[in-house]
């Protein structure tokens, strides 16, 4: 497996105290994000204009002159139905995972990427200025018709949409069927392990459950001999939930212009790499940021 130093993420590495809770997105432009901190979904722009609240997060600069010449990870705001009240949407893990992931890009391959992020909506001009966008617990996910046909335009246009954090049947159906109102054409197919996306940067030669990540409380029960949970790794109870997928949109070119990581949580573990060394080791180390980051790489050189 994928292995990095543990070095900046062990100098990090604290316990934090109280948890916040979120707002139910439904509503809006106000929501909370897991630190209770207020985020107004009209006017956000940038990852690090909103505070974090796993632990310190790392900042760099590039190259004087070539500031925007880099990768930015970039974050889509949308609407989600009604559930428990903030479980499910957009601001899932937000800022945290957004600004980890981008410095392990940074710091682990040759792209040069944004310290700061993106935060943008569908029908934002921008979203054709960004060749891959990141969609957060789309499991609930509820599309405008202008935001069906924003994407419709950005995917045939040569963007990527990446989607994870959503778990079991009923999500899944939820957000296949707002992406058939984008591409009623397309069909998902699952990629195998042997498809060179799990080898182009890492060589993810595991069986796929073997990559799958819970969030951090269920991951720390999964390391735990006494804990009944031991040694599962999946986030929730559920026969529909167990299995990891990777699935994707190809077009005719048999390009990706959807990959979604269905029944695994790659945001916890970018999020909360640094509250735990355990879980850090085992489900931020050898499983999100390699995933993650061979996704991302792949994506960008085919």
């Amino acid at each position: 497996m994928a292995s990095f130093s543990l070095g900046l993420a062990l100098a990090q590495y604290r316990e934090r105290g109280g948890r916040g809770f979120w707002g139910d997105d439904s509503a809006g432009p106000l929501i909370r994000t897991e630190g209770g901190v207020l985020v107004n979904e009209d006017t956000v722009r940038t990852a690090r204009e909103t505070t974090t609240h796993s632990t310190d997060t790392p900042n760099w600069t590039n190259e004087p002159g070539f500031e925007k010449d880099v990768f930015t990870f970039t974050r889509i705001i949308f609407k989600s139905s009604p559930g428990r009240p903030g479980r499910f949407g957009w601001i899932n893990d937000y800022p945290d995972s957004d600004l980890n992931l981008s410095y392990r890009l940074q710091q682990l391959t040759s792209l040069k990427v944004d310290p700061d992020g993106r935060v943008l909506k569908l029908t934002d001009p921008a979203l054709f200025s960004a060749p891959m966008i990141h969609m957060a617990k789309p499991g609930r996910m509820i599309l405008r018709d202008e935001e069906v046909a924003a994407l419709r335009r950005y995917l045939l246009a040569g963007g990527t949409l990446m989607a994870d954090d959503f778990w079991g049947a009923r999500e899944w159906d939820n957000f296949e069927a707002q992406m058939k109102q984008v591409l009623p054409e397309r069909t998902w197919v699952e990629l195998p392990m042997e498809h060179a996306l799990f080898h182009c940067v890492f060589d993810l030669n595991v069986p796929k459950n073997k990559l799958q990540v819970p969030y951090i409380r269920a991951g720390l029960s999964s390391l735990d001999p006494s804990s009944p949970n031991f040694g599962n790794s999946a986030q929730f109870a559920g026969e529909d939930m167990k299995e990891m997928h990777v699935r994707a949109w190809l077009d005719d070119r048999q390009r990706i212009m959807i990959i979604t990581t269905h029944n695994t949580n790659n945001g916890d573990g970018w999020e909360r790499e640094a509250e735990d060394e355990g879980y850090f080791r085992e489900y931020s180390e050898n499983r999100a940021y390699p995933l993650a980051i061979n996704i991302i790489f792949y994506v960008m050189t085919h």
